[in-house]
């Protein structure tokens, strides 16, 4: 699978993090895009950002990237976190950056585009921006967690939406915890 990640500067780089690490780099080609407030939301978020050495890293200005042109052949691309600020850009068909022009590409080739906004609340204009989105085949996944798996650390917490993202894609994570199908251990079910 050929897969474009991008992330830009709303809060939330651990999203970022954990979708790379799930994500076995060496079985598909994975390209990131981190706009520069993403690249400062990591330091700031994280002590350790990684990126795995599988992964082609690029410039969020360089426009000679394969993935922004319509002819080249990509399955899905992500953007995670998604600033408001960039969903409202894509939704109004700004292509001015290799991150806004590539997901233009993804719509324009009906190809999978999926946001994953973070910021809360939302105000009339966002959600007219994800409304245009959602009309133009965009899959809108906000980055709310679930807990009836019962995560009980800050990282089981941000997986469950790590896995809804991984299950967009296509490629589903043995580790999903899915209602009805696993039972919640006997220690969690006590508290």
């Amino acid at each position: 699978m050929k897969l474009v990640i991008a992330a830009t500067g709303a809060s939330g780089a651990i999203y970022l993090q954990r979708l790379l690490a799930q994500i076995d780099c060496a079985a598909h080609e994975v390209h990131l895009v981190m706009s520069a407030p993403a690249k400062e939301v990591a330091k700031q978020e994280l002590d350790d950002f990684k990126v795995p050495s599988n992964v082609s890293q690029h410039s969020e200005n360089d426009m000679n990237v394969p993935f922004v042109s319509g002819s080249a052949r990509f399955d899905a691309m992500v953007i995670v976190p998604c600033s408001m600020a960039t969903l409202g850009r894509i939704a109004s068909g700004s292509s001015d950056s290799a991150l806004l022009r590539a997901a233009d590409v993804f719509l324009k080739e009906r190809r999978k585009l999926i946001l994953v906004p973070r910021e809360t609340p939302w105000n009339l204009i966002h959600a007219r921006n994800v409304v245009t989105l959602l009309e133009a085949g965009a899959i809108v996944l906000p980055a709310i967690p679930s807990f009836y798996s019962r995560p009980g650390s800050v990282t089981a917490v941000v997986d469950t939406v790590v896995w809804r993202i991984l299950d967009q894609i296509g490629l589903p994570s043995a580790h999903t915890y899915r209602w009805g199908e696993k039972s919640v251990s006997t220690k969690r079910k006590k508290n």
